[in-house]
């Protein structure tokens, strides 16, 4: 058995809301009955729950997992809690394929609910962050991405036109997007980028993802488990590697290294691909640089050549790179564990995109981006490959 052995038989997602007018509990329950109503799986089939431990709604909770299958009536042979930030959603599929490999579960439900506007109970108190970095200002993501910013910055130099370049295509992603947060649905140019107030000098507003509320979810089981029940449009992971505390063990590193160049590398390996036969790229984008440098990490183009790539691609949906065709975190909003990006791959691989459908659906590379540590760049990468059956 390996990894292709498995297959993505349904998807399903909520809209993203600015904050839930319900509880999460009811959220889950709508993704499930949808993937249920999708694929005519009957409940008791499912014997595996692996949910994304990147929740501020559950987060303070040890027993998360445990808890939503009592909430959702689910029996269980395998219950995960995947906790590696925003390399979570991408990390889910493999450990259910594993799982079910071992047979350990032949059903398995992966869950991405989230309502952390409406109710957040993170608690991030025992980390280097807490002791060393929050007591001199650096209050979160964005401080640690605006020093990330002028280290490269000082290294390569930065055209910032380009980052918004990004930012207006996501933005008009977002626009044929009817689930992407209705507060971001507002059509935005380079100059509206570029004029946007600072939040931690030089990351402007537009350059930040927008925390939100919503659910998503995927089915899985084994390919033959799939054709056995009727269900032909499938998508097949074929190629994943993870890091996490990349170059943690080092005293000095440069910050605008990230280990999506170990796993990278790794995943399409294991894919049979190299990184010019990718067809759409759905990187996790926090912020906007952080999509240019795993431009460069992939190996798309050089370390310090991400600006002139942008400059010389087109990257909206109908472009020679498609890249976060939803709109991105960015455009669409942070919810649903941060598993836009997975979602919004899986859709364009079935066709299903509508207005935004791309026109090369042989394959789609998915990131995952987890956590900041203490003087590194993110702590946690992830490169997920996906092809249609």
């Amino acid at each position: 058995m390996s990894l292709r052995d498995n297959a993505i038989v349904a998807y399903a997602e909520t809209k993203v809301m600015e904050k839930s007018d319900r509880n999460v509990w009811v959220l889950a329950g709508e993704i499930l009955e949808e993937l249920l109503d999708k694929t005519g799986v009957d409940k008791n089939e499912i014997d595996g729950l692996v949910m994304a431990g990147l929740t501020g709604t559950g987060a303070a909770n040890p027993f998360w997992a445990q808890t939503t299958a009592d909430v959702l009536g689910l029996e269980v042979g395998f219950c995960e809690q995947v906790h590696t930030g925003g390399c979570s959603a991408a990390g889910s599929v493999v450990r259910a394929a594993a799982a079910i490999d071992y047979g350990m579960c032949d059903v398995a439900f992966l869950l991405f609910a989230d309502t952390h506007v409406l109710e957040d109970r993170t608690d991030h108190s025992h980390s280097y962050r807490r002791e060393w970095t929050d007591p001199y200002g650096l209050m979160g993501p964005p401080g640690a991405f605006g020093l990330l910013s002028r280290a490269y910055e000082a290294k390569y130099g930065l055209d910032y036109q380009m980052l918004g370049k990004l930012a207006v295509t996501q933005r008009n992603h977002a626009l044929l997007n009817e689930n992407a947060c209705e507060k971001l649905r507002v059509p935005i140019t380079i100059d509206d980028y570029m004029n946007s107030r600072m939040i931690a000098d030089p990351i402007r507003l537009l350059d930040c993802v927008m925390r939100a509320d919503g659910a998503a979810g995927l089915l899985m089981m084994s390919r033959k488990r799939a054709k056995e029940k009727g269900l032909t449009r499938t998508i097949i992971p074929i190629g994943y590697a993870e890091r996490t505390n990349f170059k943690g063990g080092e005293n000095l590193v440069d910050v605008t290294k990230s280990g999506h160049e170990l796993c990278g590398k790794k995943a399409l390996a294991a894919a049979g691909l190299g990184i010019k036969d990718i067809a759409s790229f759905h990187p996790y984008d926090d912020f906007i640089i952080a999509i240019m440098l795993q431009l460069e990490a992939f190996g798309f183009c050089k370390p310090g050549e991400g600006v002139q790539f942008i400059r010389d691609h087109d990257f909206s949906y109908n472009g020679d790179l498609p890249l976060n065709t939803g709109g991105g975190q960015i455009s669409a909003g942070q919810a649903a564990c941060s598993s836009h990006n997975l979602v919004e791959a899986v859709r364009q691989l079935r066709g299903e995109a509508g207005k935004r459908q791309v026109k090369d659906t042989k394959n789609a590379l998915v990131t995952g981006i987890g956590w900041i540590n203490y003087g590194r760049n993110w702590g946690s990468s992830a490169a997920l490959v996906l092809v249609p059956e």
